[in-house]
């Protein structure tokens, strides 16, 4: 499978920010809730090895999970990538001077994006547009 990935104009990623917002919020409400279940999962997965291995919530949180699932395929689908889960952290690759860099924008930041950063530098590297 040949795998190319989607390169954004800053428009076309500001497009895509109402529409996403909304499932960053979800994806970060799940991501908090699967983290509340952690160590019960790790209690019943280690029972399992023993024969037992049920949880109190289990088809909740494997419903959480399913659903935490499918809201990164979407996005994945999309071109976009998921870098944060707690944070709602996504990054949209994009042409910079010949090369491509990441279009940054989180949870809580306005209606368009205003950061990128070389795709080495990560967040701590973000530069104003």
């Amino acid at each position: 499978m040949d795998f190319e990935m989607k390169i954004f104009t800053v428009e076309e990623a500001n497009e895509l920010i109402p529409s996403v917002r909304p499932k960053l919020e979800t994806i970060k409400s799940h991501y908090a809730r699967i983290q509340s279940y952690r160590e019960n999962a790790m209690a019943a997965s280690n029972a399992a090895q023993f024969g037992g291995g049920g949880m109190k919530g289990g088809s909740d949180y494997a419903k959480l999970l399913f659903e935490l699932g499918q809201l990164t395929a979407e996005l994945d689908g999309q071109g976009i990538q998921l870098k944060d889960y707690a944070r709602g952290l996504i990054d949209f690759p994009y042409m910079h001077e010949g090369r491509i860099v990441l279009l940054c924008w989180q949870l809580g930041e306005g209606d368009e994006i205003e950061w990128w950063h070389d795709i080495e530098a990560g967040f701590q590297g973000r530069t104003p547009l």
